[in-house]
């Protein structure tokens, strides 16, 4: 325990990425003219930069097109774990999908592991890339058994790992699992060097360019919110949410989590690897390097969107954990992330419906996009080619399993009428002008519900709570000082625009009022 020994540090007032804050991040222009491409890809994050780089290199005419600034979203916000090891999943996905398309899942990623690795090699990228052995450990009770069931799982498909009582932590634990030679990376200087490749192939990049709707058809048409189109034979759309649905009802096949992260200097050297453990709340630790010097991250606190207690909580949680294991001496950086989980926690990769096969969509990372994300950009970039890929129908996200697909549809949807009929039902007494610098909450205005915000000048910004996706009431994000959506996860910033979807369209200014 470090409490005593360490005052305890403040947290920095504003959320912000540690991997945006230290890289120079290249600009582009907005997208003004109409354009013809082979592929037009939509998202410029690890999946849609992976696939841009290698459809550019092969000679096709690519288009990369991103509503705010590459890699400004779920990419720039992840803990950077290249592994496979996906939390306890091996020994579910046995009992759901057999052990054949388990070891898919497990050579998806791993091949992508490899992917990264070679190409950090071959074009010398300096991304502090390191190789780690990556462990799930646990202090409960409960979880030996469930440890003790994953490795066997990781011995019948012949995964590289071992069981141990104690994880290399300078803390005590009852089990854990180890999966061998994994990796961890800072992502930014890795994926701004294959957007430098892929422009030098061709490829053309277009910032601030929301893409909003797809003609289908060969070829299909991209159509962006201030009405350019891209005519394109293949519509990629790697937008973390599907910026398209087309029938695929993303919506009610997905839904969103957000978890928390610290980069912190600690009393406790760290001892390397990579650690998360199995139990909730989670807990998550891998070492960076940040200007030379070296620190935690520190990461967990996972919840669905929109939903849970004040989120500035989950980073006093994070910080706590932190003090009492490892000691903090600094937190530098604090933000958050989300990703989307699907109905078999598989991710949807291919043709966004049976119908639409130069439609594809690539989604449902559930938060291990490092490798996931390159894993679909390495069967986009063979399903675009034409080449046969091993794991086509394993992702396909037309695909629906009974089990466990069917509960989790029901359970998911449930949860979301609860939460619609809840949010309208909710008696809000709050009023717009109690509020201080800095706080938000969702307040009564005129004998409606609304949602205000005073910003560090004193104005005021009052939205319409209702999402512009379905019509369920957003919620006052405090950690973030954004509004969220607790039924499909969209997020908005307290002016109202769209920061995630699926929502397309900002949330209603009702007044802005100046102290």
């Amino acid at each position: 325990m470090h409490d005593n020994q360490f005052p305890r540090v403040t947290l920095p007032q504003f959320p912000e990425s540690l991997w945006i804050a230290t890289s120079r991040i290249p600009n582009f222009p907005k997208l003004t003219h109409d354009i013809r491409v082979d592929a037009a890809i939509v998202g410029a994050g690890i999946s849609g930069i992976t696939t841009a780089y290698l459809l550019s290199k092969r000679g096709l005419k690519v288009a990369l097109i991103e509503a705010g600034n590459v890699l400004g979203g779920t990419t720039g916000h992840t803990t950077a774990k290249i592994t496979a090891q996906h939390d306890l999943i091996y020994d579910e996905f046995i009992s759901h999908f057999g052990k054949e398309q388990t070891r898919l899942y497990f050579d998806a990623n791993q091949e992508a592991l490899q992917f990264i690795k070679q190409t950090v090699s071959e074009h010398r990228i300096s991304c502090d890339l390191t190789e780690e052995d990556a462990y799930i450990y646990t202090n409960a009770e409960d979880y030996v058994k469930k440890i003790a069931s994953e490795f066997s799982s990781y011995e019948a498909l012949g995964i590289p790992g071992a069981y141990m009582d104690q994880a290399p932590l300078p803390f005590p634990t009852k089990a854990a699992v180890v999966m061998k030679n994994q990796a961890q990376f800072n992502p930014m200087p890795y994926l701004t060097h294959l957007l430098e490749q892929a422009t030098q192939h061709g490829c053309q990049v277009y910032e601030q360019t929301t893409a909003v709707s797809v003609e289908k058809g060969s070829p299909a048409t991209v159509i962006t919110n201030e009405g350019q189109r891209i005519t394109c034979n293949y519509a990629i759309a790697c937008t973390h949410f599907p910026f398209v649905d087309g029938g695929g009802f993303y919506f009610a096949k997905m839904h969103a989590k957000r978890a928390y992260i610290l980069a912190a200097k600690t009393a406790e050297e760290f001892p390397g690897g990579m650690f998360i453990s199995a139990e909730e709340p989670k807990r998550s630790l891998r070492s960076a390097t940040v200007n030379g010097e070296k620190m935690v991250l520190i990461a967990g606190e996972s919840h669905k969107t929109g939903q849970g207690i004040c989120t500035f909580q989950h980073y006093e949680a994070l910080q706590r954990f932190g003090e009492e294991q490892l000691g903090i001496k600094e937190i530098r950086y604090r933000w958050s992330a989300q990703d989307l989980v699907t109905l078999d926690k598989l991710p949807y990769i291919g043709p966004i419906t049976s119908d639409d096969p130069n439609i594809l969509v690539a989604t449902g990372y559930k938060k291990w996009g490092m490798t996931t994300g390159t894993a679909a950009a390495l069967l986009i970039d063979k399903l675009v080619t034409g080449s046969e890929s091993p794991y086509r129908e394993l992702f396909n996200p037309s695909r629906f399993h009974a089990d466990p697909s069917l509960k989790t549809l029901i359970v998911q949807n449930a949860d979301v009428v609860n939460h619609l009929v809840s949010g309208k039902l909710e008696m809000v007494f709050k009023k717009p002008e109690e509020l201080g610098t800095g706080e938000g909450a969702v307040v009564r205005v005129n004998g409606k519900r609304a949602g205000a915000y005073r910003d560090q000048e004193g104005a005021l910004h009052i939205v319409d709570t209702t999402c512009t996706h379905m019509g369920c009431e957003v919620e006052w994000n405090d950690g973030e000082r954004t509004w969220d959506c607790p039924c499909h996860g969209s997020r908005f910033s307290y002016k109202g625009e769209v920061l995630e979807g699926p929502a397309k369209k900002p949330l209603a200014v009702l007044e802005a009022v100046e102290r």
